[in-house]
């Protein structure tokens, strides 16, 4: 493994924000609406906690094989084949993931910016790019993560405050209503399927030069995603109120109804801003990850040899994956939660109890 980049425990900080907060910002308030109703925005405290697993199990595992990623230490947890299989299931797991990411991305740029355009010349530019990052290098996607994350917090703030102009708190009520079912299903989306993508530390964590920072910047990225899309949805549901569950891009809805006459008008184009911007850091780290576990799972020399042919394979995904926007929002909304959690959270929690138990077996044999 190459291990010659580092990152700073600020550059991971900032990296983790924005890898999650990029796509469940402008998707996820209406999917938790959907389910959660007027209550969706308590959902996000108990979502939060497949986010602290996922913290303490990598950090865990990372402590007990310093120097390794997951794909590595796997081996030698559950023995060589098991591995090989654990490898490829999540080269498959990445390749779903970022092939749907570009198609979501190239159905939110059609959409509002270029509906003209063939959305595979989106997609081709967009994935083009990411390719390059991720060639680069963990050290360059994590020093762009740091201007991005800043830039889009600079656009996300004001729009925000013009939100609460025209929040209703009556939207809110009844309070529990329906009583605590409703609150637990809404959080089963972004906990199944965002919170605990932090997971992604079991690939990072290598790359820290001050591991000892790994538990105290993840434990600051996740309080600020919560904080965020605590707030996007509470000001989402006061402002649209029971139209939120019925709209794929909600919080893009509020932005639009926001703009001033004369003044700020056309805001959706900083949403779009800021979902590129996003997108660009989640996909990049996902095609790095990814081609870390095919060359891992071969011992090759060097995973940067195969970027941009997994990457063109990642383009044809994006085409083939989905036959239109509304198989996707299904896949969101109901297939991708428990997929998502099988592999985010279930996967590297059977990996730590395995290796707990073999390591207390052994212990015992001394």
């Amino acid at each position: 493994m190459e291990t010659t980049e580092k990152i700073t425990g600020t550059q991971l900080g900032f990296l983790l924000f924005t890898f999650v907060i990029s796509t469940i910002m402008l998707t996820v308030p209406g999917i938790m609406t959907m389910f959660g109703k007027q209550d969706a925005w308590m959902s996000v405290f108990p979502a939060s906690l497949t986010g602290l697993l996922s913290i303490w199990v990598m950090i865990t595992l990372s402590n007990r094989y310093p120097g390794l990623t997951i794909i590595q230490y796997s081996s030698n947890i559950v023995g060589k084949w098991l591995g090989r299989l654990f490898a490829i299931n999540y080269i498959y797991y990445w390749f779903i993931s970022i092939s749907t990411i570009t198609m979501q991305h190239a159905g939110f740029i059609n959409t509002l910016l270029l509906p003209k355009s063939p959305s595979i010349v989106a997609s081709l530019m967009f994935l083009f790019l990411c390719g390059l990052a991720a060639i680069a290098g963990i050290e360059v996607i994590s020093r762009c993560s740091e201007f991005i994350t800043v830039l889009i917090l600079f656009f996300l703030i004001p729009l925000l405050i013009l939100t609460i102009g025209e929040a209703n708190h009556n939207q809110l009520k009844p309070i529990l209503g329906e009583g605590i079912l409703p609150v637990l299903q809404g959080a089963v989306n972004p906990g199944g399927g965002y919170m605990n993508q932090l997971f992604i530390l079991g690939w990072l964590l290598p790359y820290l030069n001050q591991p000892k920072k790994a538990r105290k910047v993840s434990l600051i990225a996740l309080s600020g995603i919560v904080v965020l899309i605590f707030i996007i949805v509470l000001l989402t549901i006061m402002v649209l109120g029971p139209l939120t569950g019925k709209l794929t891009f909600s919080f893009l809805s509020v932005i639009q109804y926001i703009g001033i006459a004369g003044s700020f008008e056309r805001l959706e184009a900083i949403a779009v801003s800021m979902w590129v911007m996003g997108c660009f850091v989640k996909v990049s780290v996902s095609l790095f990850i990814l081609c870390h576990c095919i060359s891992q799972l071969f011992g090759m020399r060097s995973y940067r040899e195969i970027v941009f042919p997994i990457t063109l394979l990642s383009l044809i995904g994006s085409v083939w994956i989905f036959k239109n926007g509304a198989e996707l929002l299904n896949y969101l909304a109901f297939t991708f939660p428990l997929l998502a959690f099988f592999n985010q959270s279930f996967l590297p929690l059977l990996l730590l109890v395995i290796d707990t138990i073999r390591r207390r077996v052994e212990n015992s044999r001394l």
